[in-house]
């Protein structure tokens, strides 16, 4: 087909796949192993290839579309927007950006008021980062392990998880240490209390070592997502906080996958009832229509650069199109209950189905999650707890849910040795029903992959 052909109609499926194997480099891929799917289409709950296929999307997608496909309000917005104006340069103020920042502010905790708006979760991370270092005029971040925070710079190197290895050339004030983590505890704890306890030991030992003089920030996912959706003990964050306070540390709490609704809580940190002075913040905003991210800055924080310059900016920070999405987005997940609906999904449906699951497979060690964020840690023998897929990589067996899935019609989300169940917040009991039905089958074909007892 030439050119002025390709540029006039609609392409097909085979020539999309065959420009995208052509010209289009793709994240976290080895190019040439890769067999990208085409999707052309999606409502709701679902994604369609095209050969007109559906999917139930129980990834939503990367963990990021909170209100569903195509919501129509959302769409009605980024089109309302496009029509007045498409882009303005973040120096000026405009009426998206403006009402976006006061949504966002209003769902924070109290004493978190302004908000720097980014195109996504990393360089979210990344400007968080930088306040935080020049607030306190202190080199070091200490970040944990198990825990992803972005692909670029900074962000990659503060993530602790096997990512991080190839890019790690950059990260000169950055300092790890062991979260939670009570299946796999490298505390040797028994329950959650202590696991909790002896994790906060842990770290304040690692800041008197490091020097609290010398740390500028502590950045925490709330509940670590592609990590593998460990939801802290009681009193961990708490404690953090505490610390924090302790030696004048900056929190960051890394809301990027877990907020906006995810977790049945418009901010995860909600369910604990902390108050983190930093939060980066992407994905279910505007559930990804357009690319958006920020930063919502604590009173104290933002002080510091009421007569100092910040030195930081992007071309397309608080994007009109991006913040008209964001502001559609939050109107409609209140006056739909969408927040609620998540919260009772995963109380009733789809936290239940699981544990059923469990029951069912031994080959799921584990489940952990809430509201709508939830995960199965899937091992090849329960009493040794040995993973399905080794840390950092697949195995057959994942490959084979993987294929059993979406052959059933169910787009999942795997990581090493989990399976993600992710879908919107939007989700319906029939559609979670649907899918753990699919589950069941899938699990139930790959048990010849487990060998304990």
């Amino acid at each position: 087909m030439s050119a002025t052909a390709l540029e006039s109609s609609a392409l097909s499926g085979r020539e999309t796949y065959a420009l995208d194997r052509a010209h289009v480099f793709h994240s976290w891929s080895a190019q040439s192993l890769i067999q990208p799917m085409v999707m052309t289409g999606g409502a709701g709950s679902y994604v369609w290839d095209d050969s007109g296929t559906r999917y139930l999307d129980f990834s939503s997608q990367l963990v990021n579309t909170n209100i569903g496909h195509q919501h129509p309000r959302v769409v009605a917005a980024i089109k309302e927007q496009a029509d007045r104006l498409c882009t303005i340069a973040p120096q000026h103020a405009n009426d998206q950006r403006s009402l976006a920042a006061r949504l966002i502010a209003d769902l924070a905790p109290p004493g978190l008021e302004k908000v720097f708006f980014t195109g996504g979760g990393a360089d979210a991370i990344e400007h968080a980062t930088r306040l935080a270092r020049l607030h306190t005029n202190r080199p070091k971040v200490l970040a944990a392990y198990r825990s992803y925070h972005g692909g670029t710079s900074t962000a990659i190197n503060l993530t602790g998880d096997p990512r991080r290895w190839p890019n790690d050339n950059g990260s000169a004030g950055v300092v790890h240490f062991f979260g939670p983590f009570l299946y796999r505890s490298p505390f040797h704890s028994s329950n959650e209390a202590e696991e909790s306890a002896r994790a906060l030991e842990h770290l304040e030992q690692l800041i008197a070592f490091e020097g609290p003089q010398t740390i500028a920030a502590v950045v925490l996912e709330t509940i670590p997502g592609t990590a593998g959706i460990m939801p802290p003990p009681p009193g961990y964050l708490a404690g953090v906080r505490e610390l924090c306070d302790r030696y004048g540390i900056v929190y960051i709490a890394d809301e990027v996958m877990a907020g906006f609704g995810r977790t049945g809580r418009w901010f995860a940190v909600d369910h604990w009832d902390v108050s983190p002075d930093l939060i980066t913040f992407a994905k279910g905003v505007n559930s990804g229509y357009v690319p958006l991210g920020g930063v919502v800055i604590s009173d104290d924080i933002a002080a510091t650069f009421a007569t100092r310059v910040y030195p930081g900016g992007l071309t397309y920070s608080g994007h009109p199109l991006a913040c008209a999405s964001a502001v559609a987005t939050i109107t409609a997940m209140r006056d739909e209950g969408i927040v609620e609906n998540a919260d009772r999904i995963g109380r009733e449906v789809l936290g239940p189905g699981l544990h059923a699951l469990a029951e069912r497979h031994p080959m799921v060690g584990e489940v952990r999650g809430v509201g709508v964020f939830w995960a199965l840690e899937l091992v090849a023998d329960r009493a040794t707890r040995e993973p399905l897929a080794p840390y950092g990589g697949s195995s057959p067996a994942m490959d084979a849910i993987v294929r059993g899935c979406k052959s059933r019609g169910l787009l999942p989300f795997t990581n090493y040795n989990r399976l993600h169940v992710v879908p919107p917040c939007t989700i319906s009991q029939s559609e979670v029903e649907d899918g753990l039905h699919i589950l069941d089958e899938v699990l139930g074909e790959v048990q010849s992959f487990y060998t304990g007892e």
